[in-house]
Parts: C-alpha cells; sequence; structure tokens
C-alpha cells in the first residue's frame, strides 16, 4: 500500500520534471519566432509572458501535469495527518495505561477513594481514546478508498 502511494508519488513528480524539460525554450524570441513558423504556426498562436514563451497548449498540458501532482501531495498530506493523530492517540492511549496498571497494582482492600475513583477515570478515558481512534481509522479507510 504504502509503495503503490511512494510509486505515485514518483511518477508524478517525474512527470512535472518531464514536463519541464519538454517545454520549449524560455526567452529568446528570435528563437521562438522560428520554431513557431517551422511549426507552420500563426504568431497569435503564441503568449509570450516576461521572458517566457510557451504554446497554449503547452500551459495546458503544464498546469494538467501539476494538478495531478497537486492532488497527489493533497492525498498524501491527508494520509500523514491520519497516521499523526493515530500515533498520537496511541501515545496518549499507553499513557493512560500506564498509570491504570500502577493503580490495579495496588491490592484493592489498600485503595483509598481517590484512587478507585482515578482508576474509574482512567478506564473511561482510555474507553473514549480508543472509540476516537476507532473513528480515526474508519476515515482513514474511507478517504484512502477515495
Amino acid at each position: 500500500m504504502e509503495l503503490q502511494r511512494a510509486v505515485e508519488l514518483r511518477r508524478a513528480i517525474s512527470a512535472g520534471a518531464e514536463a519541464e524539460r519538454a517545454v520549449r525554450r524560455y526567452g529568446a524570441l528570435e528563437e521562438t519566432e522560428w520554431k513557431a513558423e517551422a511549426l507552420g504556426r500563426n504568431q497569435l498562436d503564441i503568449i509570450s509572458m516576461a521572458e517566457t514563451t510557451m504554446m497554449p497548449e503547452e500551459i495546458e498540458l503544464e498546469m494538467a501535469k501539476i494538478q495531478r501532482l497537486r492532488e497527489v501531495l493533497v492525498r498524501r498530506e491527508s494520509e500523514l495527518r491520519f497516521m499523526m493523530d493515530d500515533i498520537q492517540l496511541c501515545k496518549d492511549i499507553m499513557n493512560l495505561k500506564k498509570e491504570l496498571q500502577s493503580l490495579v497494582a495496588i491490592p484493592e482492600k489498600e485503595k483509598t477513594k481517590m484512587e478507585k475513583q482515578r482508576e474509574d477515570e482512567l478506564i473511561q478515558k482510555i474507553h473514549r481514546l480508543v472509540q476516537k481512534r476507532d473513528f480515526l481509522v474508519d476515515d482513514a479507510e474511507v478517504e484512502r478508498l477515495r
């Protein structure tokens, strides 16, 4: 699964790099005019901005590649956010479990009312965090399938 995402991201990045290499020539008006004439294109087909001269088709192609790359990166960002949230929830659950273990280790007869109360609070907190993590995992799965 991770390998597939990495391959998809690498493919999108390489497509962007190829588009960058495929762009005609920057600047050099004489060169651009020569290429336009050689291709049999009219001077009106050329869009020139600052020092960049590109054909409309080239601009559309590059924009499409950039859009695909953006979509891949947005998906990856979303996956990484889910992973970070999951890691944080797991850390919180583990910390609460450690505290609960120390309270459970105390014999029931020796526990104070406060310790019994804290034990119940910890169980409830752990339960809420586990439910939250379950929802997070479900959301991540739905997002992955999109």
